[in-house]
Formats: structure tokens, sequence, C-alpha cells
């Protein structure tokens, strides 16, 4: 039996957009992945202390909804489980335990890498993964880091971020072809991102 083919996109995911959904369908594609599992970060430690995060059960609610019955996309609730501060070594850890004989690939934007020697461990999870980092076109192409054994995955340049769809939907702007219609409506049920935040 072939070894599985992991994808791991871990994000804080708030909110969860088109830009991390094409993302991991084309590393599911242009990898040969199984599958890809969207990694809600419980305590994104790098976000802490600097700004407000939305409840970690909300943001895996929201993903839920955005990729139910895309095909090879799952959300997980990995690090909400364990609770804590969420560190991508300890993630890769519990599922290569829980995956034994799988292959990971821990899907990264390119303007991630050059910020990868400030994250713990990282001298661990280069003999653990083979880093797929996603290149948007037009975009500067950030050169192999060291250490690594890394795939690249093309995506077209798409000018969405978190932070600016927090700020439409604060402020009542149409955020429609951004984040998918389920998302939405599971962000508008859950009453995340009003103007009171």
């Amino acid at each position: 039996m072939a070894a599985e083919h992991i994808g791991i996109l871990g994000g804080t995911f708030d909110p969860i957009h088109v830009g991390h959904l094409f993302a991991a369908v084309a590393a599911r594609d242009v990898l040969g992945l199984d599958r890809v599992l969207l990694v809600v970060a419980n305590e994104p430690w790098q976000k802490v202390g600097s700004r407000s995060v939305t409840a970690a059960e909300a943001r895996l609610a929201v993903v839920e909804a955005a990729i139910d019955d895309v095909a090879g996309l799952e959300a997980s609730r990995i690090e909400l489980d364990r609770g804590g501060p969420s560190y991508t070594a300890d993630t890769v850890d519990q599922l290569r335990r829980a995956h034994p004989g799988a292959e990971f690939f821990l899907v990264v934007g390119s303007d991630i890498v050059p910020d990868l020697s400030s994250w713990r461990r990282v001298d661990e999870l280069q003999g653990r993964v083979v880093l797929a980092v996603v290149d948007r076109a037009g975009g500067e192409r950030a050169p192999d880091p060291p250490g690594w054994r890394v795939a690249r995955v093309d995506m077209p340049a798409l000018e969405v971020s978190s932070s600016d769809l927090r700020e439409r939907l604060a402020a009542g702007r149409p955020v429609d072809f951004l984040i998918p219609d389920d998302a939405i409506r599971c962000i508008r049920t859950l009453g995340l991102y009003a103007l009171s935040r």
C-alpha cells in the first residue's frame, strides 16, 4: 500500500478566505496529496497580544462551513484539542504518531519563508516534512530556505487578507466571492466581526 500524502495548511483563519482555499486546492492538485488538513490554530503564538483573535471554536466552525463538500480538504481541530499555544512542530509530531508512514507536506505562503527561522523547533520540522511553498503569480519568489526539502506550488495573485476582511465585515461592506457563501452564513449566524469588536 502506498504511503498517504497529507498536506498541512495551518493558520489563524480569522476569517478563512479564497486565498487560503485556493492555496489548499492548488497544493492538493500540484503535489498529488490525498488530503489537505486546514489546521486551525488554538492560540496563534505570533499574534497573541498583538491583536484580538476570534475564539478558536468559532474560527473552526467557519472553516468547516467554507470547505464543506470540497474533495480532499478537511478542517482539523488538533490544535484546539491539544490546547495552549499552537506550534507547528507539536502538530506535526502528533500527526506523525497518528499516521505512521504518511508523508507530510507543510503548505506555507512564500511570504512566510523568511520567518521560518523564528519558529519553535524548526530544525526538527526540516527533517519531518516537505515544505510546500505557495508562490503567487507576479510576486517575488522566495529562495528555497536551507535545510528543507522544498516543493513549489504556483497560484494566481489574489490580493485578499483576513485583516481587510475583518474590517469589511465590521463596516458592513460586502465580502461576497472573497469568502465562500456557507462561511459567510456561519459568520453571520455566530455574530462574528461586528462593529463592537
